[in-house]
């Protein structure tokens, strides 16, 4: 059995999912978290699973995550809908549910936040609402728990029996004349394609094409049909997709005149309203926002982060030098215990010991997007990305790729328009994410110790400047037209969810570990091998002689005019095509330190402070790793695009470098 979870964006779907499942789902308050669907079991039924769809406010086909949803309920059928609604603002939430209906499949309502609505005065006389929608309907809080088992009894008994909601006819006038008109045309093409008559017929008013397309309609069904539709606009006055959603918002209101008394102004409201007089502040929210990011990178790279990766490197170390003294008590092959303490401890082993900045910078952020912020920043950030060419409903993928290009790639699939969603998806590399964080922490720990912080924030305003630059050129060029309209519910301020945060930390945690032992360390063996063996696989003493070396040495001149001609410099850069964090490993291999003697070894592979910031300008700005690379071409559905924007990286992040090296020549 599958119930499909549906809703608009922001209205506590995910945190639902969370509690029918036990899923640990990372929760947003900002729009567009859930960029694909997800599955769960449903707790306590083990043959059930959910699916939790992208928040939606229509089944138009505005965005890719519409065309998701939509496709999802129409070929995936499901045996049921659950969908959920924000009570505190459910005249919004119910256009949705008007278009769900029309599907004619199983469906049950779950009125969400019910809490707050009794808070701030307002109720909703179930009862009379349900025999209004004529399908069963639950008042839940998601957040508290509260009605969740009736919720879950509810929805897998009307999937079991087959409960769909009742016919709503509230269409009158010109327009019932004409869906009906449309309704008898295409009843036996609707039945073949596996859809509700109604559903069909209103998608074709709209001018759905795909809808049309499955449809299989012949030239003069789709001529008469035109004819009614033209007739209906021409009675109304109005064209087709206005007359629809008129249609529909009248019956919400009379819907809820009869059933629903509005809440007053919730403290919440009143609460973030004086917030953002602040926070959205024409003159203060940009200076604000650079103020609280740098307090977080000061934080994480300077005093809490640091602290907790000195320590975490200490552990390392210690049991790095436990199995060393093991293996050699033990007498073991020299080969094997190089491979195990030079190898896989020294690059693992110096990735692992990062941990904690990652830890800690995910946990300052999912505060701020937990708390509501980041949908501000979003809105703040929408006249200057305009200035490039996109809206502010660009900056939420943007800020994903701080952590991960590859879902902040997937998140771009919330933008309606395809030249936004492409920019969005070429920009994004830009963005610094969360596995350079090493690299940048070794090397600003080893040459700017004094001003470390300052000099991470600086990379990651360099990699947002050249980010715009790359913008700029490609809308003058290549992507010539106007950004679309940028509309987005403000969520109300609310103290963080530690749920949440906790879980979000976890995934980040998760995620990091997982690559370090899988993607790096096989990266780390590979290294270890071709540093160890020469042509012949005999062991060498000096990994100068080595199949590396060779490698290293035969694009060394490539890096050169960078300053970057050491063989070992150029291997490190090579491995980072695979995960970013093997750049660090590498050099830990290669240098045969272990992570505590890496920032006294660097000054021998970069002789001036020129070299660092060249290398630190190469490593911000190349080519993402292979899975955000695969990320785009899935995305984009097109190789070319993908090998595109890896060759344009690495050309952009080669000049720039050139540049920069060059510059801080004139001042040493």
């Amino acid at each position: 059995m599958v119930l499909a979870l549906v809703g608009n964006q922001n209205c506590g779907k995910t945190t639902l999912f969370n509690q029918l499942t036990g899923s640990n789902q990372h929760v947003g308050n900002f729009p567009g978290v859930t960029v694909d669907s997800k599955q769960g079991t449903l707790r306590g039924h083990k043959d059930c699973t959910v699916v939790d769809l992208p928040g939606i406010y229509s089944l138009r086909p505005y965005s890719a995550e519409e065309n998701v949803t939509r496709d999802f309920i129409i070929d995936g059928k499901p045996d049921a809908i659950i969908n959920i609604l924000d009570a505190t603002n459910i005249e919004r939430n119910l256009y949705l549910t008007l278009q769900l209906s029309e599907m004619g499949i199983p469906m049950v309502l779950a009125l969400n936040m019910m809490d707050e609505v009794r808070n701030n005065g307002g109720t909703i006389d179930i009862p009379e609402f349900e025999k209004a929608v004529g399908m069963p309907v639950i008042p839940i809080s998601a957040a508290k728990n509260e009605g969740i088992e009736e919720l879950i009894t509810r929805a897998i008994d009307t999937a079991e029996n087959i409960v769909k909601p009742k016919r709503m006819d509230f269409c009158h006038g010109a327009i019932h004349r004409c869906i009906h008109a449309v309704r008898h045309l295409i009843e036996d093409h609707a039945e073949k394609a596996g859809m509700s008559d109604r559903f069909a017929a209103a998608k074709i008013v709209e001018g759905d094409t795909p809808i049309i397309d499955r449809l299989k309609l012949n030239q003069n069904e789709l001529e008469l049909m035109e004819h009614s539709i033209v007739e209906m606009e021409t009675e109304l006055g109005m064209d087709r997709n206005a007359a629809l959603a008129d249609m529909r918002y009248s019956f919400i209101e009379q819907l809820c005149e009869k059933t629903v008394v509005k809440c007053k102004e919730s403290k919440e409201h009143l609460r973030s309203v004086k917030i953002d007089s602040i926070m959205t502040n024409k003159y203060l929210a940009l200076p604000l926002f650079i103020l609280i990011m740098l307090v977080i990178f000061w934080l994480t790279f300077g005093v809490i982060g640091s602290f907790l990766s000195d320590l975490l490197e200490q552990g390392i170390d210690a049991l790095t030098g436990v199995v060393d003294t093991a293996l050699t008590d033990y007498g073991i092959n020299p080969v094997v215990h190089s491979l195990v303490i030079d190898g896989i401890f020294a690059g693992v082993g110096a990735v692992l010991s990062f941990l904690p900045l990652i830890v800690v910078l995910f946990f300052f952020l999912s505060i701020l997007e937990d708390s509501g912020y980041m949908a501000r920043v979003a809105f703040v950030m929408d006249k200057l990305l305009r200035k490039i060419g996109l809206s502010g409903k660009s900056f939420v993928p943007m800020i994903i790729g701080f952590g991960c290009s590859v879902p902040a790639i997937m998140a771009t699939r919330t933008l309606p328009s395809k030249r936004d969603r492409t920019m969005t998806i070429l920009l994004t590399p830009f963005m610094s994410c969360s596995a350079k964080i090493p690299i940048y922490a070794v090397f600003t720990a080893a040459f700017f110790t004094e001003y470390q912080p300052l000099v991470m924030i600086g990379l990651y305003l360099l990699g947002m400047i050249v980010g715009v630059l790359f913008a700029v050129i490609l809308g003058k060029t290549k992507f010539k037209g106007k950004p679309v309209p940028f509309v987005m519910e403000l969520p109300n301020y609310r103290f963080p969810s530690p749920k949440s945060v906790l879980l979000l930390m976890w995934d980040k945690a998760k995620d990091f570990i997982t690559r370090a032992f899988t993607v790096i360390f096989v990266a780390t063996v590979i290294i270890w091998f071709l540093q160890t063996f020469d042509t012949r696989l005999n062991v060498v003493s000096d990994s100068a002689d080595s199949l590396l070396a060779l490698l290293g040495k035969v694009l060394a001149p490539v890096f050169a005019p960078l300053g970057l001609g050491d063989w070992r410099i150029t291997t490190s850069l090579i491995t980072g095509f695979s995960a970013k964090e093997a750049v660090v490993s590498t050099m830990s291999v290669l240098t045969g330190t272990g992570m505590a003697e890496l920032s006294t070894t660097l000054p021998s592979l970069f002789p001036n402070i020129a070299c660092v910031v060249s290398f630190l300008c190469f490593t911000l700005l190349y080519t993402p790793c292979v899975a955000a690379v695969a990320a785009i071409k899935r995305e984009l559905n097109s190789g070319v695009y993908a090998a595109a924007i890896s060759v344009m990286q690495c050309l952009i992040a080669w000049l720039v470098s050139l540049g920069a090296y060059h510059l801080v020549l004139l001042f040493i």
